[in-house]
């Protein structure tokens, strides 16, 4: 009798299952490297836009983005932001620089970030913008899920029409929640500063 040699079905099961934890270890680290990068993100541009923002306001007194002297588009000022878009604003770095603060990382950038979803990937563009009576940081075109996980890190919560993070689209509400991400790829949203 001849000696049959191959696997046995105990061995292809192992096999297969250390295949399967690789693949779950790859998809794992992708998710992680995602969500640092949306960390990152909100970290080093769009909260740091929010502290220079008060920090200016502490050192001048006035708004920035506010009338022509404080890097606006407006020639006086009215206490509101005039729509500054950060991806052309050598009048708002040049104030910020003139009262000894740095200009967030993203304006290095062309005042836009390409933010990568789960679902696609975008280019963000943000304003300086007046909001429901006060100001905000307006962001066009950002990722569904990643407004979903900056909503989060804002606020502690998933609620698109309260807190200092929302959608700037009022059919959003909070009893929905947020649309889904593999569906709606982009948001408008606003950062409310408190100033």
């Amino acid at each position: 009798m001849k000696k049959r040699s191959g696997f046995t079905l105990i061995e292809l099961s192992i096999v297969l299952i250390i295949i399967g934890l690789i693949i779950g270890a790859v998809m794992k680290g992708k998710d992680l490297i995602n969500s640092a990068d949306q960390k990152k993100i909100y970290n080093t541009w769009l909260k740091e836009w929010a502290v220079v923002a008060n920090q200016y306001q502490d050192r001048t007194g006035s708004v920035l983005g506010d009338g022509k002297a404080n890097g606006g588009t407006q020639d006086t000022e009215d206490g509101l932001m005039d729509n500054v878009n950060l991806s052309n604003t050598t009048a708002v770095q040049a104030v910020l620089k003139k009262v000894g603060l740095s200009v967030p990382e993203g304006l290095n950038n062309g005042g836009s970030y390409l933010i990568k979803g789960k679902y696609t990937r975008a280019t963000v563009a943000a304003t300086l913008s007046p909001q429901d009576g006060g100001n905000a940081i307006s962001m066009t075109n950002l990722p569904t899920d990643v407004a979903i996980a900056f909503d989060n890190m804002a606020d502690g919560a998933m609620t698109p029409q309260t807190g200092d993070f929302r959608a700037s689209d009022t059919t959003i509400t909070n009893a929905e929640g947020w649309p889904d991400a593999s569906a709606t790829a982009t948001n408008k949203v606003a950062v409310y500063l408190k100033i």
